[in-house]
């Protein structure tokens, strides 16, 4: 019993160094780059969010795929070679003069996700007891949190000189990523049996409510991914300054290192995960309705921290919601397949957002895109309230 438990511990201990290196190799790079093509190179907004949403289609998408690969052959090799092809991805982007050149490079980055993000999160739900699961969430978001402001700052600080520095920066660090879980990481077992890999994929993909809690989720992750497109370039129109990308992600920082775990001991204690879904929803909603008519920085910093709030409240209790309803025989499958919201949402997210930035731009109606985006987290509060079975005053009572 002392030896499991020593093992969970080092796991534990292994995912979050883990984690940090990825998070800032990730965020050294794709927050930067609408800064870099749209703004610097003056690419169609439209252009560059395909290559962002085919990126986040690829790896999420096709994330029930490397799962199923995961729960048959085990998390180290799909850990590896997705970090590795994550790496050749970056590598090809800091060259990528055309747009075809971009998608490529996008495309071989959202593979490599789909090979390593489904273990790694299948691993944070074999090492972690369901008691304790929301909590090392939410310590692994504080992670993103502090890796997101390291990046992006590093990052914003190579692009002064070059963004092929940037690139090759994130190369460099997801290969330490692949050395390290070549080298630490033991060859864990996700799921409870081996089996061919079809019949992982069969046992999700006749889950119909599990299915149906991941898509609707895509309304969610709509909102969120325009941290890494509409909101970059609106902070450093109104700042007039690309260092403004690395205080918004320290503001997020701030945010998580101070609120984050309480929030999430105390939800823990007095609230059900439906209900903590719910609430954070409606202030990023609330908050992305505010950013059409918001004039100065100091505004947008504001309703930036209103939209960060929401966020802390919303991931901790998706995942472990998430979490809660992955079968153990095929663990990985099912949290692959939970990406399949992200997948959607982040992929309409980004082409719609980059879309909608240019015609608004053409219309001179910049609140335009803020707005529209608002609307959608509303219809989503609707239907997840629906499927949480809480009626809409009772939804709005709890929001509030």
């Amino acid at each position: 019993m002392a030896l499991l438990k020593r093992a969970r511990t080092l796991g534990k201990g292994f995912i979050l160094l883990d984690n940090l290196i990825v998070v800032f190799g990730f965020f050294m790079v794709f927050p930067l780059i609408s800064l870099h093509f749209v703004d610097q190179l003056g690419w169609s907004a439209a252009a560059v969010g395909l290559g962002l949403g085919l990126r986040q289609f690829t790896q999420q998408g096709l994330g029930l795929f490397g799962g199923s690969l995961a729960d048959r052959f085990g998390a180290k090799p799909l850990i590896v070679a997705g970090m590795l092809m994550r790496a050749a991805g970056f590598a090809t982007m800091a060259l990528a003069d055309t747009p075809w050149q971009l998608w490529l490079s996008c495309l071989l980055s959202g593979l490599g996700g789909t090979l390593f993000d489904p273990p790694r999160s299948a691993l944070v739900a074999k090492l972690t007891r369901p008691r304790e699961r929301s909590r090392f969430y939410s310590l692994l978001l504080m992670q993103d949190s502090a890796g997101a402001v390291g990046g992006a700052l590093f990052g914003s600080w190579l692009l002064q000189f070059d963004f092929r520095w940037v690139g090759l920066g994130g190369a460099v660090v997801f290969l330490a990523a692949a050395a390290a879980n070549a080298w630490l990481l033991p060859a864990y077992r996700v799921a409870t049996r081996r089996a061919p890999a079809w019949n992982a994929i069969r046992l999700v993909l006749g889950d119909r409510r599990f299915l149906k809690l991941v898509l609707t989720l895509s309304g969610y992750y709509l909102l969120s991914v325009q941290i890494m497109l509409l909101v970059p370039i609106a902070i450093k129109h109104l700042t007039g300054s690309a260092q403004a990308v690395g205080w918004m992600y320290g503001l997020e920082t701030l945010l998580s290192l101070t609120l984050l775990y309480p929030l999430a001991r105390i939800g823990e204690r007095h609230f059900r995960l439906e209900t903590r879904v719910l609430a954070g929803l409606a202030l990023m909603s609330l908050s992305l309705a505010c950013m059409a008519v918001v004039r100065q920085p100091a505004s947008a910093f504001l309703v930036l921290g209103v939209f960060f709030l929401g966020t802390i409240i919303t991931e901790p209790a998706r995942e472990t919601l998430v979490a809660s309803l992955a079968k153990p025989d095929a663990r990985a499958s099912y949290m692959g397949a939970s990406r399949l919201g992200l997948a959607l949402g982040g992929g309409i997210g980004f082409f719609a957002g980059g879309w909608l930035y240019d015609f608004a731009q053409r219309q001179q109606q910049a609140g335009l895109p803020w707005l529209l985006l608002s609307i959608i987290g509303a219809i989503t509060f609707i239907a997840l309230a629906r499927q949480f079975g809480v009626s809409m005053p009772q939804a709005a009572k709890q929001a509030a």
